[in-house]
Formats: structure tokens, C-alpha cells, sequence
């Protein structure tokens, strides 16, 4: 894992050193911008965003372990394909955008990419249901048939202040492990996939799972948690089906997008 030689930053900004030897986008790399663009605009459509902050990033197809993330200074429904950046795993700037990277992205989203090789896509985000959760002392219970698909598939992490330190980038590996999620306690969550549409719908399960559990607890009432061998059969049957899924949810989002606005593409 590459680590920057600056080991706090004072700013949110990530300090700018350019590439220029991005070479023209190719296909492949054109649509996982475009895919990445549609996380960013169905995250601002389902309310999950927060104003100009959170990430998203992607890996560019390639051997140079390029990764695509957003402009500090857009908004969620400002995204398009041509804005996001290329960056590298040292916080370089590939090419010519104009736009500069956030340095909490960085230290996060450059953290994982580095370790892991399968974490196509990385997805963090503050929805108010991930940050509630992250401060509950247990963590997400298999209440539900949805709770029970993250059951041993969660990583917790400790609150460390904003994640502007180099130094916490070891941890967010270690705690994630091989864990397809993370709880950053106190701030909100994380989830990796094998495509952004994965990772997009392991996102959409997990914050429905913390909506559920918080509703659950305000109703005051003795909760019901299903024997431990029924909740492992579930997450065997969620995984088997993940198995063969093929991300088949994520061209029915990317309709829903189309009918409203299609400018992502750009």
C-alpha cells in the first residue's frame, strides 16, 4: 500500500501533483465512469448525499491501479462522468482535470484500493441511518432477512477524528479485513463490491437494515433475533444467490436514472 508523504493535511483538499500521462479513456474506463457518475446521482436521488462531501471511488480497468473519485466541490447530482478524477495510489492527479480530490477520500478510498485487490468499487457515505447505527455499542443485529446478508460480513472501525491522518490508513484495512463492509463508528459506513453496482446494492441493504433496526429499538419493544443456525443459513442463502446474481439490480437503477435525467453520461 502506497502512503503520502504528508501525514495530516490541514485542509480537506488533498494537495495537487498532476500526471500528465493519462493517455486517451478507453471503453472500459467510459463505463465505469458512467457507472460511477450513476452511483453518485442515485445516491443524491434516494437522499443519501451530504451537500458536497462522502466518496465514492472506483478502479480504472488497468494494471496501473488508477482510481476514479469525486471532485471536492460538487454535489452528488453534479457528477458526471467527465468530472470525476483520476488519481493514483499515491494521491496524484492523472491528466488534465481541473478539479482536485478529497483528502479524506484519499486516505480512505486509497487505503482499500491498495489492499484489495477485489474492491472494484468503494462506497462511504453519512446517510443518518449509517451514522445512528454507528454509534449503537452492538452494531447491526440480524433482525432482519436483510440485517442477516451482512451477518460475519462486517468489519467495525474506531472513531479517530476526521480521516485526514496517512497513519489510519492501515487500520481501515485492518478492520475492514475481507469483509465486504465497515462501520466507522461515530461517522457512518463503507461497503466494497466487485463492481459499482454491487457495491451500490450491498450500500442499499445495509442502510435499510439500519432504518429497520432503528425503528425496531424505538419502539420499545423486546426484540425478536432468530436462532443462530437460521441466521446462518440465511447469509448462505444470500451469498449462493450473490454467487449468480450477475449485479442483476443495478440496470433496473440505471433506468430509473435515465427517465429522470440522464446527464451522468456526459
Amino acid at each position: 500500500m502506497s502512503t503520502v508523504t504528508n501525514p495530516e493535511y490541514s485542509t480537506f483538499e488533498l494537495p495537487v501533483t498532476r500526471r500528465e500521462d493519462a493517455g486517451p479513456i478507453s471503453d472500459a474506463e467510459l463505463a465505469v465512469r458512467r457507472d460511477l457518475a450513476a452511483a453518485y446521482r442515485l445516491c443524491a436521488l434516494f437522499g443519501w448525499d451530504d451537500l458536497i462531501y462522502t466518496h465514492i471511488s472506483a478502479r480504472v480497468p488497468g494494471p496501473e491501479h488508477h482510481f476514479l473519485v469525486n471532485p471536492l466541490g460538487l454535489g452528488f447530482d453534479e457528477v458526471t462522468a467527465s468530472s470525476l478524477v483520476k488519481i493514483d495510489l499515491d494521491g496524484n492527479v492523472i491528466g488534465d482535470s481541473p478539479h482536485r480530490p478529497n483528502a479524506a477520500g484519499f486516505v480512505i478510498h486509497g487505503a482499500i484500493h491498495g489492499a484489495r485487490e477485489d474492491a472494484e468499487c468503494v462506497m462511504h457515505l453519512h446517510t443518518e441511518a449509517g451514522m445512528a447505527l454507528s454509534t449503537l455499542e452492538d452494531g447491526l443485529l440480524p433482525l432482519t432477512q436483510h440485517a442477516m446478508r451482512f451477518h460475519g460480513r462486517l468489519g467495525y472501525h474506531d472513531y479517530e477524528g476526521i480521516a485526514l491522518s496517512a497513519d489510519e490508513q492501515q487500520r481501515f484495512i485492518t478492520d475492514l479485513g475481507d469483509n465486504i463492509g465497515l462501520i466507522l463508528r461515530n461517522h457512518g459506513t463503507l461497503t466494497v463490491g466487485r463492481s459499482v453496482g454491487h457495491a451500490f446494492t450491498e450500500t442499499y441493504y445495509l442502510d435499510k437494515s439500519a432504518r429497520t433496526q432503528l425503528l425496531a429499538l424505538s419502539a420499545g419493544r423486546p426484540l425478536i433475533i432468530p436462532p443462530t443456525e437460521v441466521v446462518e443459513l440465511t447469509v448462505r442463502q444470500w451469498l449462493n444467490d450473490l454467487g449468480t446474481s450477475n449485479d442483476r439490480e443495478w440496470p433496473s437503477l440505471l433506468r430509473k436514472l435515465d427517465r429522470s435525467d440522464p446527464s451522468y453520461l456526459d
